[in-house]
């Protein structure tokens, strides 16, 4: 199989960066058309690199590092009141894992939560080929953990399993069910959910400092930010 030292690398031509306004960003795609299995993958993930759909990618801008790789250590990981909220909540919901498939319940609430929460973004609005081509296609080691109360459709989030972790590939949730932080206790259980098989990390994918819709990446301590080609701890 391919190694991270053989596999090859491709850009894309500057273009409007999602996250910051003005900017212009350049992105690093692995080779398409190489199989990457899970070692490999893995790899790549260890490195800064996220998944898409098929598509596993990082930033490559010339000019600005403002995104930064982000992982929780989960054994070290420590609730603050916020996440014992959110717990105690959420403590009555149902989690079960099922294979990414498309359903027209998961799409009414991806659909739902993309134009209440990203009508800004380039994600909207959303189509039924872009949910399958974004959360359904990609990896066999992707799963889809459904969030419910009593038997109502809560939130989905979306995790691909490593060889040293979780990574949190995307999460959408009723908008309509504020109390219950859904998103904060997406992130609470899919820790949970790595240290149960013994895993080392929740991969966060990228934090950017100036992007508001991210800073909530950074009330999960310790975590750990891969910068200058390392892993760096924040413990406080």
């Amino acid at each position: 199989m391919t190694s991270l030292s053989e596999l090859r690398f491709f850009t894309t031509p500057p273009h409007d960066c999602s996250y910051l306004d003005g900017k212009q960003a350049i992105t690093l795609f692995a080779d398409p058309l190489t199989e990457i299995d899970k070692d490999l993958y893995s790899a790549l993930s260890a490195v800064g690199f996220r998944r898409s759909g098929s598509h596993i990618y990082r930033p490559y801008c010339q000019t600005c590092a403002a995104c930064i790789p982000v992982r929780i250590p989960v054994a070290q990981f420590t609730d603050k009141r916020k996440h014992r909220r959110a717990r105690k909540t959420n403590e009555a919901l149902t989690v079960t894992k099922h294979s990414p498939r498309f359903t027209e319940e998961y799409f009414s609430l991806y659909e739902k939560y993309i134009s209440e929460r990203h009508s800004d973004g380039d994600m909207y609005p959303a189509s039924r080929d872009q949910f399958q081509s974004f959360l359904v296609d990609g990896r066999a080691e992707a799963s889809f953990y459904e969030f419910r109360n009593s038997g109502q459709l809560l939130a989905v989030a979306v995790a691909d399993e490593l060889n040293d972790g979780l990574s949190a590939i995307y999460t959408f949730f009723d908008t309509d069910e504020h109390s219950r932080a859904l998103g904060v206790f997406s992130v609470l259980w899919l820790i949970g959910e790595a240290q149960a098989q013994n895993l080392e990390f929740l991969y966060l994918g990228y934090w950017i400092k100036q992007c508001q819709k991210m800073n909530y990446k950074m009330e999960y301590k310790p975590i750990e930010l891969y910068v200058n080609n390392s892993w760096v701890g924040i413990d406080a």
